[in-house]
């Protein structure tokens, strides 16, 4: 079954994060772009890996660790820009909501 995507002026409800059943989900995707609303809940981790392209992560709510070249906090209202190909890893303080998108570069799939 494949993912639902938000169309060009679809409204996606991404919930409050003190709803338990409130998970990550794919937002939107072209070829050159996608939007995760990515839900980290305390204690998760998400294990090292890098994506085809640059990132940024804003921190909608809670409290995340983000393992990289550069160690960072971040925190409700914090963003954080990663390079093409930055290995990272990410690990929940507290219950955390996250807007990460990935903007796809030609050069990554070389």
């Amino acid at each position: 079954m494949a993912l639902h995507h938000c169309g060009p002026g679809e409204v996606a409800r991404l919930g409050a994060l003190d709803l338990r059943a409130i998970t990550t989900a794919a937002l939107a995707r072209t070829p050159s772009f996608e939007a995760i609303h990515l839900v980290v809940r305390t204690g998760q981790s998400i294990a090292p890996h890098s994506v085809a392209g640059s990132l940024t992560l804003y921190c909608v709510a809670g409290h995340v660790r983000i393992e990289s070249e550069v160690s960072a906090e971040l925190q409700t209202g914090d963003w954080l820009f990663l390079d093409l190909g930055a290995r990272h890893a990410i690990k929940a303080i507290a219950d955390t909501s996250l807007l990460l998108t990935i903007l796809f570069d030609e050069r990554a799939a070389d």
